[in-house]
C-alpha cells in the first residue's frame, strides 16, 4: 500500500511539474543587472531581451531591473539571498566578475548559488584613453607607469571584475605599478571618468570603448584578448605589444536563476532563451552597439563557469 501511495506521488509531482512547464511563464518576468543603466551589460541586456515576449519566445516580456553596486556584488548578494527561486526572476551574470569575487571572499555568492541558463556575449577588456591623450600605443602606456610608479590613474568597473583582473594582469607583465581606480556605476561611469579627463586612461568593455571611440571621445590602444576583434581589427591585443594578457579578464554575459528553481523551469528556459539570443534582430541591434556575441547552452556555460573557476583560482593565487 506504502508503495502504491508512493508510485502515485511520484506520478502526480511529474505531472504537476508538466503542467508546470506548459503554463509557464503566466506573468512578465524580472531580470536584475548588478551594472547601472548605461554600461555595457545594460545596454546589451535590454537588447537580447527584447523579443522575449514574442510566441515563438517566451510569449511574456522580461524587465530589466538594476541593482548596482560594489562591482556588482550588491544586485548577485540579493539574488543569492532574497530573489524567489520562481523562474519569474532571473539575474544577468558576469563571468569571471562574480566567480573572482566569491574566491577573493565577502560575498554571500558562488557558482554553487545560481543555475545558469544561457550565455549571450564574450567582451573582451581594452585600454582606453581620452582622444587627445599623448599615449597612443600600450609601449607609451608602460613607458609611462615605469617612469611615474603609481601616477598612472586608471579607471575601471570595480574590484575584482574583468577590468581589475586585466589590470592586475597588465602590471605583473610590464612590472608596473597603476593607479587602478574602481568607479561607482560601472562601466558606464568608469568610461565617463575617461573621457572627462577625471583619469588618464581606463580599462573598460569593448562594447562600451567601441561605441565611446565612434563618437570620438577615445582611443583603444590594446585588446586583452588572445585574437584581434572583429569589430576593432587594427587594435592589436596586448600580447602582439609584448604584454602577457591573456584572455582571462573577457566579460562572459549571461541569464541565471537563483539555486531551488524548478527543474521543469530551467529546462523551458534552457532551451528557449538561446534561440531568443539568436533572433535577427537582437543580433543586428547587438552588432550596431559594438557587443560581441557568443551563443552558448545551458551545458555550455556549466562546463565554462568550471573551467574559468579553475583558472581563476589559479591566477588570482599568484596575483
Amino acid at each position: 500500500m506504502k508503495r502504491l501511495i508512493a508510485g502515485a506521488a511520484l506520478v502526480l509531482t511529474g505531472l504537476t511539474g508538466q503542467a508546470m512547464a506548459e503554463e509557464y511563464p503566466e506573468r512578465p518576468l524580472m531580470m536584475m543587472v548588478s551594472y547601472g543603466a548605461g554600461g555595457a551589460t545594460d545596454f546589451q541586456a535590454r537588447i537580447v531581451t527584447m523579443t522575449a515576449g514574442n510566441e515563438d519566445a517566451l510569449g511574456m516580456p522580461i524587465a530589466i531591473i538594476n541593482k548596482p553596486g560594489a562591482g556588482g556584488r550588491v544586485g548577485w548578494n540579493w539574488f543569492a539571498t532574497q530573489a524567489d527561486p520562481d523562474g519569474y526572476t532571473l539575474a544577468a551574470y558576469n563571468v569571471p566578475h562574480f566567480i573572482a569575487q566569491s574566491i577573493k571572499g565577502g560575498v554571500e555568492y558562488s557558482t554553487d548559488s545560481f543555475e545558469p541558463i544561457a550565455n549571450w556575449g564574450a567582451d573582451p577588456a581594452v585600454f582606453v584613453v581620452g582622444a587627445d591623450s599623448e599615449l597612443n600605443s600600450m609601449q607609451d602606456v608602460v613607458a609611462f607607469a615605469k617612469e611615474n610608479p603609481g601616477k598612472l590613474t586608471v579607471s575601471g568597473a570595480g574590484l575584482f571584475v574583468g577590468h581589475h583582473i586585466a589590470a592586475l594582469q597588465l602590471d605583473k607583465a610590464a612590472g608596473t605599478k597603476m593607479a587602478y581606480i574602481p568607479t561607482k556605476g560601472g562601466g558606464a561611469a568608469a568610461m565617463k571618468a575617461v573621457i572627462a579627463g577625471e583619469v588618464m586612461g581606463g580599462i573598460n568593455n569593448l562594447s562600451d570603448a567601441f561605441r565611446a571611440q565612434e563618437a570620438g571621445n577615445v582611443k583603444i590602444l590594446g585588446v586583452a584578448d588572445l585574437e584581434r576583434n572583429a569589430f576593432l581589427p587594427d587594435v592589436p591585443t596586448m600580447m602582439e605589444q609584448g604584454l602577457e594578457v591573456d584572455n582571462s579578464s573577457v566579460n562572459f554575459r549571461g541569464v541565471m536563476v537563483p539555486k531551488g528553481t524548478p527543474p521543469e523551469v530551467i529546462e523551458k528556459l534552457a532551451a528557449t532563451v538561446p534561440e531568443m539570443f539568436a533572433n535577427s534582430r537582437v543580433a543586428k541591434k547587438m552588432e550596431a552597439g559594438g557587443s560581441p556575441m557568443h551563443i552558448m547552452t545551458r551545458d555550455e556555460v556549466i562546463e565554462m563557469w568550471a573551467q574559468r573557476q579553475q583558472t581563476l583560482n589559479e591566477l588570482l593565487a599568484g596575483l
